[in-house]
């Protein structure tokens, strides 16, 4: 009993995160338990759209000057993770499996004289997910990418290049198909 008043109690929490900072708006939305919403003061803005749904363990983080859109109808199912550094966009009707990460950076580093990964330097470059779209569980989608309209992403894929409209990606290999089939 005490457990589900304290994930109603998180729910509402984090809702609150999400409603109460100036720069968002915010449609119908459903949330599961255990989510974090990091969002900066200074965040350009986060727009969620109607009947959105996320279930448990959502990890969205916004940064400053940073710019998250989700649109009408996307569900994110367990452990899906955003990290916003630049701006990342999802269309309509997307549905995001079990823990997709999407990163629109990449830590800086040096090569010379010697290399070194610099922890808290970053290069970003934004990432466009078209509507229709379903990405697979263990899909990890990296900065600059564009997929298209109406694409399916299979489980396990790490997107690092553009992906077409009406297009079927598995184990790397990009299939157009048509979306009626």
């Amino acid at each position: 009993m005490l457990h589900l008043i304290l994930e109603k109690f998180q729910r509402k929490y984090q809702l609150s995160v999400l409603k109460n900072n100036r720069n968002t708006s915010i449609g119908s939305l459903k949330i599961g338990t255990n989510n974090h919403f990091i969002l900066s003061e200074k965040l350009e803005k986060v727009t969620i759209g109607a009947s959105v749904s996320f279930r448990n363990y959502i990890h969205i983080l916004v940064e400053k000057n940073a710019a998250l859109t989700i649109g009408d109808g996307v569900f994110m199912n367990n452990f899906c993770s955003v990290n916003c550094l630049d701006s990342i966009s999802i269309g309509e009707n997307t549905l995001f499996g079990e823990n997709v990460k999407l990163y629109d950076h990449n830590h800086r580093y040096t090569a010379v004289p010697e290399f070194k990964v610099l922890h808290s330097e970053f290069s970003t470059a934004p990432i466009k997910i078209g509507k229709n779209c379903w990405l697979g569980s263990n899909v990890t989608v990296l900065k600059g990418v564009s997929i298209g309209d109406n694409c399916i992403i299979g489980a396990g894929c790490t997107i690092f290049k553009d992906v077409p409209n009406n297009t079927k990606v598995i184990n790397q290999q990009q299939l157009i198909f048509n979306p009626v089939s």
